[in-house]
């Protein structure tokens, strides 16, 4: 797929830290409960840490304790693609920014929250910058 951000691989390798390319240029997680947004309850607009798309609001985000940030719905039905992930021998959704492709996390469907959605996405910190709100 074409995304608005494009950059070749070496470039996001400069632009990255180690942990931050891993994850978000090669679909690696997290450990759980160790990201910095895990547990967050500031007001504001959670960002692509790759291309600064905007991609969940905080009046979205709930206490699924799953270890990683948890929220019921994408701030805008564009702001992220969803890509069947048959890896680790689970078939699973997965999450990407539709602006510049990196990988987030996944999506999960009725497990019982109760959210508008009955949807977890379950994001990885380290795919996130937080923008809080009046700043």
């Amino acid at each position: 797929m074409a995304y608005d951000v494009d950059k070749p691989d070496e470039q996001w390798r400069e632009e990255l830290s180690p942990e931050e390319y891993s994850v978000l240029r090669q679909a690696g997680t997290e450990p759980a409960f160790t990201g910095e947004y895990t547990d967050t309850k500031t007001d504001g607009v959670y960002a692509c840490r790759a291309c600064g798309a905007e991609l969940f609001r905080s009046d979205t985000k709930f206490a699924s304790h799953c270890g990683w940030p948890s929220f019921f719905d994408p701030k805008d039905s564009d702001a992220v693609e969803l890509i069947e992930d048959r890896s680790h021998g689970m078939v699973r959704t997965e999450v990407r920014c539709s602006r510049c492709g990196s990988h987030l996390g996944h999506v999960f469907s009725g497990e019982g929250y109760p959210t508008p959605t009955d949807q977890r996405y379950c994001i990885n910190s380290i795919s996130l910058r937080l923008h809080p709100e009046g700043s």
